[in-house]
């Protein structure tokens, strides 16, 4: 007999770690600035690799990037990229790491710019709460949506990279903005309740 399958089938019960990522955080409604620039800012790493690469790669990423303070990112030095470029803990790759650094400068000017900071810039995009969609299988969500499209085309005016629509979607997916788990995993109702 088969046993009915609960959880959303990418976060298989074979692998804790990514299973509690599902379980934990996956589509929990986030509007702290600094985490939303964090998971903005590994989605981008995540470009050409797996997510599962980043997700186990992440305090890595964290200790080479000062705890993503990003204050600290926008004022990062040649010496420092040539040491990030060095770290066998994260992904060493030019173009993200001076994205990043980019992306942080920009990420200022839009908390000089709102009285709302960055979390409700990017809120806005859905209308200030998350989008529930009612997937019978994961494989039915799509890779970008209008809103995908038109949040990235608004950061990249603003200067940041690395943030194309299927990036942005899956962005959003993480950070609760869209609730994209099965309607048959446990996590659909309770994040929900989490909004």
């Amino acid at each position: 007999m088969t046993e009915k399958r609960l959880h959303c089938p990418w976060a298989p019960a074979n692998d804790a770690f990514y299973r509690q990522y599902h379980d934990e955080e996956w589509g929990v409604p986030e509007y702290d600035d600094r985490a939303l620039f964090e998971k903005l800012i590994l989605d981008g790493f995540q470009a050409g690799l797996s997510w599962r690469t980043i997700l186990y790669k992440r305090e890595n990423f964290r200790r080479a990037f000062d705890g993503f303070n990003v204050e600290k990112i926008a004022r990062y030095t040649p010496k420092k990229i040539e040491r990030l470029l060095k770290d066998e803990g994260i992904i060493r790759s030019r173009l993200k790491i001076e994205a990043t650094i980019g992306n942080a400068k920009a990420y200022l000017d839009i908390m000089e710019s709102r009285d709302d900071g960055f979390s409700g810039f990017l809120w806005d995009f859905v209308g200030g709460r998350p989008i529930v969609n009612r997937w019978a299988h994961f494989r039915d969500a799509p890779t970008k949506t209008p809103a995908a499209e038109a949040m990235s085309k608004e950061l990249k005016r603003r200067g940041f990279k690395f943030c194309g629509p299927t990036i942005l979607y899956a962005f959003m997916q993480a950070t609760g903005m869209v609730n994209d788990h099965e309607t048959a995993c446990p996590r659909w109702k309770a994040v929900q309740k989490a909004r």
